[in-house]
């Protein structure tokens, strides 16, 4: 193993770490992958009732608490990793979205800074809306949500304070995998058409079903965010570099299912403006940068990703 490897693997088993939203779908993964190279992980969520099942498995501390309550930080942190959010863009209150996103990131920005911690957050690929692709950092931002537009004056507290502390901002693509399903309607696109499928129900498409997607499966985004301990403050796009159609989400998971269920097309709900069309990352910046390159394609993903659906339908999901 090289040298710097060697080291890289040092850090973490001395890392004191606090994750936010550590009871949530990547929070979760995240603390666990943490924990089990050694790390002193705290996690802190304010909706254990909802998937305490995602932490079954975690033996350290929990906070239960909203970021926003008052609660006491034990100790200091070597790093912050901030995944806490109101991620539905159709959530019913945009002021809501805007404030707690915002606003909890400053209190953790805060606590970094007063802990000298590397902080590591959460941003989103939405913020590029029906902009050029591939989607490259710098580009024009298009934002067709309060959440999008949380996170990105979240981007922008962050660059502000980049000569400051380690501050490193991940904007993710549209990932999926294993413990996403108390998301409920945010849960990713193929968790939803697994679900019909696997019960015998056409898989519901927009019409053409030619929307595409730059699909991240979860594994490397839990990479990614350990590759961000050890890189240059920035914010990168977290994403595969390839889209794919909801028609080749449906093809694969036939294939994976063992089934041949045509999808069933209905009109587009939504105004065109403010539907994302297509996401696809520009990849050159985190594979320079960040030093992340994601290790799953596709077909791969949801094959891995349908095994354990199997293993925990009828218990949790």
């Amino acid at each position: 193993m090289r040298l710097t490897n060697l080291l890289k693997l040092w850090y973490v088993k001395s890392m004191r770490a606090l994750v936010s939203g550590g009871a949530g779908f990547i929070g979760s993964r995240l603390a666990l992958e943490l924990e089990k190279n050694g790390a002193e992980v705290h996690v802190i969520d304010s909706f254990l009732s909802l998937n305490f099942n995602n932490l079954s498995l975690f033996k350290g501390p929990v906070i239960q608490h909203d970021l926003l309550d008052d609660w006491t930080s034990s100790g200091k942190w070597d790093v912050i990793f901030h995944q806490a959010a109101i991620t539905d863009p159709r959530h019913e209150s945009d002021e809501e979205v805007y404030e707690k996103n915002v606003r909890g990131f400053e209190k953790l920005l805060k606590l970094a800074l007063q802990s000298q911690a590397k902080l590591i957050y959460a941003s989103t690929a939405g913020l590029y809306g029906n902009g050029a692709v591939p989607m490259k950092e710098a580009q024009e931002k298009e934002v067709l949500t309060a959440y999008g537009r949380s996170k990105l004056k979240m981007d922008e507290i962050a660059e502000s304070h980049f000569n400051q502390l380690h501050l490193v901002g991940l904007r993710y693509f549209n990932v999926f995998g294993p413990h996403e399903a108390h998301k409920g309607r945010p849960a990713s696109m193929i968790y939803h058409l697994w679900k019909q499928m696997v019960s015998g129900q056409r898989p519901r498409l927009f019409k053409w079903g030619e929307q595409s997607r730059d699909f991240i499966y979860v594994k490397d985004v839990v990479r990614a965010n350990l590759c961000a301990i050890h890189a240059p403050s920035g914010i990168y796009n977290v994403g595969t570099g390839v889209a794919s159609t909801f028609n080749t989400v449906v093809r694969i998971l036939n294939e994976v299912l063992g089934t041949s269920l045509e999808p069933d097309y209905f009109d587009m709900p939504y105004e065109s403006k403010t539907y994302q069309h297509c996401t696809l990352a520009d990849t050159s910046y985190a594979e320079t940068g960040l030093n992340f390159k994601t290790e799953w394609d596709l077909k791969s993903a949801i094959f891995d990703y349908v095994k354990w659906l199997e293993k925990t339908e009828g218990s949790h999901l």
